[in-house]
């Protein structure tokens, strides 16, 4: 408990990071629709390319991204499923990037850090890329197909640059070339940016704090994927790869399991706003799962994690 209690103590500025977007939002006036897109098209394929360029590649490890990926597509498709029959307003369409993935930026990149260390983070960012490629294809895609018509939501996702920075950084990395140092600082501020704004725009988009929950269908069927279904399916290829195949190690499972224990995805927001397709449900249902994150992540790392 003691490990629980320290990570949410530094889980705590993150919370006040929200609270600012709120306040940024409601009393400045301040546009999430701007940064959402500085966060899709710039911050984004960033933070991917330099995730995958400092990682130690291997056949196993390109491979975690695709594994990661296959898991989102798996369970996002599942919960629209579910989703159509009981969700009648245009925010079903949003149940693959609130469950599929998880706020694995923004939010797990400081938990892993304290967890797994330095080391540990670089892997966890590698399986990390596996749901921003779900939330930059799939996830994206069936957003849109809510709003837009199959050819549009295909140009849109073809214009997100984050795939493209993934498969860039792979070439790059295997052909052993590496970022300059004197990148090095800008990339590291833009990882910073990355956090700091993605949570500030799930403050921007409540302008009240009355009716969070809004649609309670979805509400509750968002919150049943993001913290049981999930949690239960990486918790199953754990036992699936450790009993039966051995193919990765423990490191591997932990970096899987945190992925799935963390709260809706801020870029949920950023893609509801970007697409106007129920933003206000999204931003109150993601606050939600923040902020019943702030007690379920640490009991689940005391619970599961060694």
């Amino acid at each position: 408990m003691v490990a629980a209690l320290a990570l949410l103590y530094k889980l705590l500025p993150l919370y006040v990071t929200v609270g600012l977007g709120w306040i940024a939002g409601r009393y400045l006036e301040a546009s999430g629709k701007h940064i959402a897109g500085i966060m899709l098209y710039i911050m984004t394929p960033s933070v991917v390319f330099s995730g995958v360029m400092a990682a130690p590649l291997s056949p196993e490890v390109i491979l975690l991204p695709v594994l990661t990926f296959g898991l989102c597509t798996a369970l996002g498709v599942a919960h629209l499923w579910l989703a159509r029959r009981f969700i009648t307003d245009g925010s079903a369409s949003l149940m693959p990037l609130s469950v599929g993935t998880g706020n694995t930026g923004y939010f797990g990149i400081p938990v892993a850090l304290l967890l797994f260390g330095q080391e540990g983070l670089a892997l966890y960012i590698v399986c990390m890329l596996g749901t921003t490629l779900f939330e930059n294809s799939v996830g994206f895609y069936l957003a849109a197909r809510g709003r837009y018509s199959l050819k549009d939501s295909l140009v849109r996702v073809a214009k997100l640059p984050s795939v493209y920075a993934f498969g860039l950084a792979v070439v790059l990395n295997l052909s052993g070339f590496t970022i300059p140092d004197v990148f090095t600082p800008l990339f590291d501020n833009l990882r910073g940016a990355y956090s700091i704004l993605g949570m500030m725009i799930i403050g921007m988009g409540i302008l009240s704090f009355r009716g969070l929950a809004g649609n309670l269908r979805f509400t509750g069927l968002a919150f049943f994927g993001k913290f049981i279904s999930w949690p239960l399916v990486a918790l199953v290829f754990w036992w699936l790869d450790a009993s039966f195949f051995g193919v990765y190690d423990l490191a591997v499972y932990q970096a899987i399991f945190l992925i799935s224990i963390t709260p809706i995805a801020a870029n949920t927001v950023v893609i509801a706003t970007l697409l106007d397709t129920a933003p206000k449900q999204a931003a109150g249902t993601a606050l939600l799962s923040t902020l019943f994150a702030l007690a379920f992540i640490p009991v689940m790392v005391a619970l599961v994690l060694p």
